[in-house]
């Protein structure tokens, strides 16, 4: 099964990379405070489309590099301005 994971671009500077910024929010489970971790993820964009601020979904893939073993599936929220 594919995970799926939706976030914001906080970099496309590398050629058919994009950096994702995935946050995830979660009641603590001591205190009940809930807690924002954030995790940045990066995703092969083929044809260089995304630019910073947008909000897309990213699903796992094969490894692709060292570091880069997810794929953008769609855009969600295209950035404003």
């Amino acid at each position: 099964m594919k995970k799926s994971l939706q976030g914001r671009v906080v970099s496309n500077k590398a050629d058919k990379t994009v950096t994702v910024l995935v946050e995830r929010r979660f009641k603590h489970p001591l205190y009940g405070k809930v807690v924002t971790t954030t995790k940045k993820y990066l995703a092969h964009d083929e044809s260089n489309e995304y630019g910073e601020g947008d909000t897309v979904e990213i699903i796992s893939s094969r490894p692709i590099s060292k570091r880069k073993a997810f794929t953008v599936s769609k855009l969600i929220e295209k950035a404003r301005g």
